[in-house]
């Protein structure tokens, strides 16, 4: 599969090479990574503030190069004990059966839940046309597409933004964590979708806006890694090994 961008910055997925392509949801398909990234920034900078008053203080608060280097498409698990470690903030997991009040690992993965879900409420949510586009695209060319994320609010959220029925593979955080998956950057739940369509990973491509996305896509052996910065940080994409790195998938041809 060829993994040189063009001339002019676009990319192009030969039917020949490709049978399938991957895409991550947040941000890539739906524009909720802002949902995320508020959901995230009230559940920390309110710690943050505890913690800081607690010390009589001032704490940094939470920002989106944070939010990019920490929590970015990972487990929502995993993403908190990662910022809060950064941060040099220990607390107890707790159990699943801890409330959202509780201030554990796990009480706060409930509490931001809730925020993300207050959240999309607020403001719903709404497809990337560019993405739907390109997906029609690859389905009229007969290459496969599969839907990816971490996220426990998948089915919520595709079919929200009326793109459920896009995609003939989706595996979300519940599945994953059934399958007993690895959450990014570990590439199985990339190479679960590929099982699932069939499809050979070198012969598979991957779109993802997220470095953690970016480095499980790379280390599963896929033939071509689309970074998708629709916001800049091009650079960290490519360094965690991007093939190309595109502002949106406009120019992205089939055929």
């Amino acid at each position: 599969m060829q993994r040189e961008q063009a001339a002019d910055g676009s990319i192009h997925f030969d039917p020949a090479a490709c049978r399938a392509v991957i895409f991550d949801m947040d941000g890539v398909i739906t524009d909720t990574a802002e949902l995320h990234f508020a959901a995230w920034k009230a559940l920390f900078d309110a710690l943050l503030h505890e913690r800081a008053q607690e010390r009589e203080g001032a704490a940094a608060p939470f920002t989106e190069a944070d939010y990019r280097t920490f929590v970015d498409g990972k487990p929502r698990i995993d993403g908190l004990r990662s910022f809060l470690s950064a941060r040099g903030i220990r607390l107890p997991d707790g159990t699943r059966d801890d409330p959202a009040e509780a201030t554990t690992i796990h009480g706060l993965a409930k509490r931001k839940n809730a925020l993300f879900q207050e959240c999309l409420a607020r403001h719903g949510v709404t497809p990337f046309e560019d993405t739907v586009a390109l997906i029609g695209r690859l389905k009229a060319a007969g290459i496969r597409v599969a839907a990816i994320s971490s996220s426990r609010n998948v089915e919520h959220v595709l079919k929200a933004s009326h793109t459920w029925d896009l995609f003939e593979v989706v595996v979300d955080g519940n599945r994953a964590a059934a399958a007993g998956l690895q959450g990014k950057p570990a590439p199985d739940i990339f190479l679960h979708a590929a099982a699932a369509l069939g499809v050979d990973p070198a012969a598979a491509a991957v779109v993802e806006d997220a470095v953690s996305g970016v480095a499980a896509a790379r280390a599963g052996g896929f033939g071509l890694v689309v970074g998708l910065a629709r916001k800049g940080g091009e650079p960290a994409l490519r360094d965690a090994g991007a093939d190309c790195v595109l502002p949106d998938l406009t120019e992205a041809t089939v055929g």
